[in-house]
């Protein structure tokens, strides 16, 4: 069955009236694909504010209770998102990292994906049924919740397309893919409507900051399709401007996690 994975950065989920926006954009997306993985990050400066608040208490804090509390805001969107859906009567169902299996090393606040283990995950998708995760996250094969660091939660969304055999996984920003520069400070930049995986890292490489390196890498690896576009101008149809990352004629012999090159 085709699956799609879909990732909404903070941006996208910002406000309460964000997450009714792009329930709709998530039912739109389910006619074509039989099974459907919603990504999401903390809402707008989430993480930010919990980081200050840490910060207020102690100075230094405890890496893995840092890692506890940081990973609230991304279970906090999606466990929304699933009530916007709800609402919409769309049945959906929330999950932690590490809920979704997603199995990292044992390093708190820069942990890397080692293994995906989706045994919760693949039922209710053949089911038909949307299944929303949180991004940034993991368990450690000690049962530690873990963190990937800034941009982790672009990583979870690969990783969990290459387990699931994705199509392609859809980056839904508050710009419309990538560009040369960033477009809100020069309006014309250069922008790309197809790139190689080693070109999107040049980007990156260079300042871009549309995608975090690590799930570029990731989509590399597997050969897995990435696709840039904007939540706010999805439905546009043949007007729509999005960005495609991928290699022509290639496969992958087997799933190829971080830790693992």
């Amino acid at each position: 069955m085709q699956t799609l994975v879909m990732k909404f950065g903070g941006a996208a989920v910002a406000t309460a009236e964000h997450f009714s926006y792009i329930a709709d954009l998530i039912i739109s997306r389910k006619k074509d694909f039989q099974r459907l993985v919603v990504v999401v990050s903390a809402m707008g400066k989430t993480t930010d504010h919990l980081i200050a608040l840490a910060k207020q208490v102690n100075p230094d804090p405890p890496r893995r209770e840092y890692d506890m509390l940081v990973t609230v805001g991304e279970r906090i969107s999606c466990s929304l998102l699933a009530m916007a859906l709800a609402a919409k009567g769309c049945e959906a169902l929330s999950f932690t990292g590490s809920q979704s299996g997603i199995i990292t090393c044992s390093k708190h606040t820069e942990a890397r994906i080692i293994d995906v283990r989706p045994t919760r995950v693949l039922p209710l998708l053949d089911s038909g049924k949307i299944v929303i995760v949180a991004g940034f996250q993991g368990v450690s094969r000690l049962g530690e919740i873990t963190t990937l660091g800034r941009g982790g939660s672009d990583t979870t969304a690969v990783a969990l397309g290459v387990i699931l055999k994705a199509s392609v996984v859809e980056f839904f920003k508050d710009v419309p893919g990538v560009y040369a520069e960033d477009p809100k400070k020069n309006p014309h930049a250069v922008f790309y409507s197809k790139l190689t995986y080693k070109q999107a890292l040049e980007v990156v490489g260079k300042g871009g900051k549309i995608l975090h390196p690590r799930c570029i890498e990731l989509a590399y690896k597997n050969y897995l399709p990435l696709k840039i576009r904007s939540f706010k101008t999805y439905g546009m149809g043949e007007n729509e401007r999005c960005t495609i990352i991928f290699e022509d004629s290639c496969q992958p012999d087997k799933h190829l996690f971080e830790d693992e090159i």
